[in-house]
């Protein structure tokens, strides 16, 4: 008699590429695997689409998994995660129902290179210039170096120091603030260390590079927005929980900060409502950060290899919901 066979979904494979970044077809013989391409945001439609599951593939934090949503979920055994840390998840309660949570590795490159674009698309006035030529025009503005300005990041872990090279080799003046950052570990990364007040004073581009936690969400505040220069750029693309997003619509709408370049929202997809499409000092991508070829392969394959090692009971990468 043939085993019942495990039902895995994969979700949110926005670009319908999931299936050739990694050998799914290895666990053919003991799973049946649907990959959904849509994103499914209303709690009853998305319990109802994921009810029939043991395991979940979750890319990113696009899905929301709360306590309130795993108590529905009751054939649910496992979930696996792209990256090790996932915000959307509530990976305690989780365990507390024996439901594993497991993740995968992480390719650091992709999220420093996109706040460059961001960076450069400002100093240059890409979007401008962009629709300019369309019009038919030449030359409608001019341009800012980055050679002498000042680049302020807030936050100098793994990708923030990646943003701090290449702002050294670019000529900049590098300033960086964390609640535990020294000054011998700014100059390692050619950075020198300032003070909060000073970072959002100072900054010419200021680019958040922190990480998510209770104790950093709303880092950003209004009052750190109105220190910024009326000439100067914010660049997000951590997460937008570090900003209050009202602050932030306020000071573009008023002209109080130049512009700001953002890949990540608090609602993501962001609604086609949503002010920040409509402001003409903003620079948008679509949580763009992580999505490279290279990040996509080691996600996928890993989430392969996190099933297999479930199924062979040896489970690998497995997350507890601590730091």
């Amino acid at each position: 008699m043939e085993t019942a066979r495990m039902k895995v979904a994969v979700l949110d494979d926005y670009q319908c590429v999931a299936r050739q970044y990694a050998d799914w077809a290895s666990l053919e013989h003991r799973t049946k695997i649907t990959f959904y391409h849509d994103h499914v945001d209303e709690p009853t439609d998305l319990l109802r689409r994921l009810e029939p599951y043991q395991v979940i593939c979750l890319m990113r934090e696009r899905t929301k998994l709360d306590a309130t949503a795993l108590s529905q979920l009751p054939n649910l055994r496992l979930i696996v995660t792209s990256a090790m840390r996932n915000a959307a998840v509530d990976i305690v309660q989780a365990r507390k129902m024996g439901i594993m949570v497991c993740g995968t590795g992480a390719v650091q490159t992709g999220t420093p290179e996109l706040v460059w674009l961001h960076i450069l698309a400002f100093a240059r006035n890409f979007e401008q210039e962009r629709a300019g030529l369309r019009q038919g025009r030449w030359q409608v503005g001019v341009g800012r170096d980055l050679h002498g300005a000042t680049l302020g990041i807030l936050g100098l872990g793994r990708i923030g120091q990646r943003v701090a090279t290449v702002g050294c080799a670019f000529g900049m003046k590098v300033l960086a603030w964390s609640p535990n950052l020294t000054a011998d570990r700014a100059a390692e990364s050619g950075a020198e260390f300032a003070s909060r007040h000073s970072l959002f004073e100072n900054a010419d581009f200021l680019v958040l590079a922190m990480q998510l936690r209770p104790g950093t969400r709303g880092l950003v505040t209004r009052q750190d927005l109105l220190r910024m220069k009326s000439s100067a750029y914010l660049i997000n693309t951590a997460r937008a929980g570090l900003i209050d997003e009202q602050a932030l619509l306020d000071a573009l709408r008023a002209g109080r900060i130049a512009g700001a370049g953002l890949d990540v929202f608090d609602t993501e997809p962001l609604p086609p409502a949503h002010p920040y499409r409509t402001l003409p000092n903003i620079t948008l991508t679509p949580h763009l950060g992580y999505v490279t070829a290279n990040t996509y392969q080691q996600f996928y394959t890993e989430m392969v290899q996190d099933i297999q090692a479930w199924l062979d009971q040896t489970p690998i990468r497995v997350l507890d919901g601590t730091e």
